[in-house]
């Protein structure tokens, strides 16, 4: 089968990781790279002996790539992934697929409409987490039943240590023009797509950010969120990219049991009979129910997430194997983020789906409030 020929748009930190993917992967043929830095794409095109552009728009057109990995900051990936999906150019972009909701929707829009000229256009995105098979496993465990109808969840996630010198170490990072967001969009997007993967979008979020605690950052760098869904579920996210050591635990309760996800292990305790039966028909004011336990190390091995995300981004290009991380999926987190900053600074519960407009508006303001004091 002929080879997937390939660009890579961003060579900085995370295209490293790519890049150890394409010389992995049999079917792949780099074709390109891209980069406004031109020092840096110089050197990425010599060290790989493919052509160096400056501009994205040059590359989609020159380039011949059938498919593209977008390594950009955040507010780039819209316009690039809409350029690449309008000429049936495959697309993996980094997480998040957008700063914004709005963009986000763009971006999806752009796809719907590619796929009516391009029936197989694949769109992909860079949630490395959801090809762990600890998360699969617990995916499975909730989609199946086992615990039965969801109380609460509670994910308390502290271990995205950063220090200042992460912050300082690109201008556009951990400002609101350059990255939309903090902590929300840049680590813990992974949780928050998880959230989602497992438990599906609340119909409510209440929001506490801190901007700027711990760090000489204007975004937001710890974060409690209380999600509200329509069943009456309860979710609980509290993060921090200040804690050390931190913390990683999510507890997902049900009316037959519980999950516990902490140091790559799933502790699963399934209740003999439902909470709800029990507390209806029980005469004993103080009892309890039996439940037994099964503990799975689910440690990672083989190869690492960022390949298994990329690998199967070319398998469905060329075999339409089905996508581990949809770009489409994307947008919930994207939602989610936006909507914990809006109920924060507007210290009130936000409703979703959320209204990306006011949020873009909201975002605006930052980004002029701050450049009036600069």
């Amino acid at each position: 089968m002929e080879q997937v020929k390939l660009a890579v748009i961003g060579t900085g930190e995370m295209a490293a990781h790519h890049f150890e993917s394409i010389v992995t992967n049999q079917n792949v043929q780099l074709v390109g790279v891209c980069d406004t830095n031109r020092e840096r794409a110089n050197a990425a095109g010599s060290n790989r002996n493919v052509p160096v552009y400056y501009d994205y728009h040059e590359l989609l057109e020159r380039s011949g790539a059938g498919a593209v990995v977008i390594a950009t900051p955040h507010f780039s990936h819209t316009p690039i992934s809409i350029g690449a999906l309008r000429r049936g150019i495959h697309v993996l972009v980094e997480k998040p697929i957008a700063a914004e909701a709005r963009d986000a929707t763009a971006m999806i829009g752009a796809y719907n409409t590619g796929r009516f000229h391009y029936p197989t256009l694949v769109f992909a995105t860079n949630f490395v987490l959801r090809a762990r098979d600890l998360w699969q496993r617990v995916r499975q465990i909730v989609a199946q039943g086992a615990i039965g109808r969801l109380m609460r969840a509670t994910w308390v996630v502290t271990d995205w240590f950063r220090t200042q010198a992460y912050f300082d170490s690109a201008d556009w990072r951990a400002t609101w023009r350059g990255e939309g967001g903090g902590l929300l969009l840049n680590q813990a997007v992974h949780n928050l797509d998880l959230y989602h993967w497992l438990f599906g979008l609340p119909s409510r979020v209440r929001g506490f950010a801190s901007l700027g605690k711990y760090h000489d950052i204007e975004v937001e760098d710890e974060v409690t969120v209380l999600f509200e869904h329509e069943n009456g579920m309860l979710g609980h996210l509290i993060a921090s990219t200040a804690e050390s050591p931190g913390t990683n635990r999510l507890e997902v309760v049900g009316e037959l049991g519980r999950i516990v996800v902490e140091d790559e292990r799933v502790t699963f305790d399934e209740n003999q009979s439902a909470t709800s039966k029990v507390i209806s028909s029980s005469t004993d004011r103080f009892a309890t129910i039996p439940s037994k336990r099964s503990v799975v190390d689910l440690r990672h091995r083989g190869d690492p997430d960022y390949k298994r995300i990329f690998d199967n981004f070319i398998d469905a290009i060329q075999f339409g194997e089905e996508l581990i991380a949809p770009a489409v999926e994307g947008h919930a987190s994207v939602s989610l983020a936006n909507a914990i900053t809006m109920s924060s600074l507007r210290e009130k519960s936000i409703e979703l789906p959320l209204d990306e407009e006011e949020y873009h508006e909201l975002l605006n303001g930052l980004i002029g409030d701050l450049d009036g004091k600069t």
